[in-house]
């Protein structure tokens, strides 16, 4: 199993020039917790830097600072941790829970965004693992009653 299977493909991104406002509005548009900042938007998209939700509301909203006058890059965070989208999913999990980080951009082996993985589908991905698991031992046990009969 790789990364690039289990990320949202068509992460919502922005340039480090856009108002912090109009990153807000790309996530109410997109209904998403987070943008994705990259160089060239509409080019290669190279990921630079992440903004959420809770970003916006503990460095602008709570300081009372106006989010049109500031730029995301302003805010961002670009201690930027990527995962590459051939990585193993539980390598991306242990790196997330050492940064204490729910979401890392996807890049692929050029740089580029390939998407991007949360903590949620991560998440989905550890369930099925374990749903998988759990049937080992009804059908051991199946397979035993008919190798004895």
């Amino acid at each position: 199993m790789e990364v690039r299977t289990l990320c949202t493909a068509d992460a919502v991104c922005c340039g480090r020039y856009e108002s912090v406002q109009g990153a807000a509005l790309l996530m109410r548009k997109h209904h998403v917790g987070d943008v994705v900042v990259v160089d060239d938007p509409d080019g290669e998209r190279t990921p630079v830097g992440i903004i959420t939700d809770r970003d916006i509301v503990v460095s602008v909203i709570a300081l009372g600072l106006d989010p049109v006058g500031l730029e995301v890059g302003d805010i961002m965070s670009d201690d930027l941790l990527v995962a590459g989208e051939y990585d193993d999913p539980y390598l991306t999990i242990a790196h997330m829970r050492l940064r204490g980080i729910r979401r890392v951009p996807v890049v692929t082996e050029n740089g580029n965004l390939a998407g991007i993985v949360s903590a949620d589908d991560l998440l989905a991905f550890l369930a099925e693992e374990m749903e998988e698991l759990s049937r080992i031992s009804p059908y051991q046990q199946q397979h035993e009653r008919r190798a004895r009969q």
